[in-house]
């Protein structure tokens, strides 16, 4: 099937949040027309901190899912005309205290292509200098920011610790470029 045929009609705003927006599509295909909810994300980063001998992570609350989540620092590329890199950099310095001298992109990451277009890069992140934190918000003012050798990450695996799909992404990505 040609899935190049599907055309956008129309586009009407729905709703203007914070720093989303959702916008109703309304799509010509080649069985008929159909409407579509998006949700418009400016997109984020996740920063996957590597010393050479261990990962960081934070620990911290997550309100859409009601519960604490271990994840990989990330944030929303909400800097406007911030290049990724650099909000990589802002994020693992406000979350973790640590300043990556040196980043490598890893992978790009749909989140969830069925409703929003919001992209994920993930980056690696090493030659790490501590620095001082500098949370953003209660959730990651009471964070903690927890460090995990290759065994432990690999047993978290395992173990089915990470639910975060850019944490996943980000730990079998760096296990893969240690040959792991």
């Amino acid at each position: 099937m040609d899935h190049s045929s599907f055309e956008v009609l129309g586009t009407r705003r729905v709703a203007d949040l914070a720093f989303l927006t959702v916008d109703r599509e309304f799509l010509m295909g080649p069985g008929g027309w159909v409407t579509r909810d998006v949700v418009r994300h400016p997109g984020s980063v996740v920063v996957v901190p590597w010393d050479g001998e261990r990962v960081t992570f934070i620990r911290q609350f997550r309100a859409a899912v009601g519960r604490t989540v271990l994840e990989l620092p990330a944030g929303k590329l909400d800097v406007a005309g911030e290049p990724p890199a650099d909000t990589a950099v802002r994020e693992a310095i406000e979350e973790i205290g640590r300043l990556p001298r040196r980043l490598t992109l890893l992978h790009t990451s749909l989140a969830s292509p069925g409703f929003t277009d919001e992209i994920s890069y993930i980056f690696l992140a090493e030659d790490l200098e501590s620095v001082a934190s500098d949370p953003q918000g209660l959730e990651e003012e009471v964070a903690d920011v927890v460090e995990w050798d290759l065994d432990a990450v690999e047993q978290a695996l395992a173990d089915g610790v990470f639910e975060d799909s850019t944490t996943l992404i980000g730990v079998l990505a760096l296990l893969r470029l240690l040959g792991r």
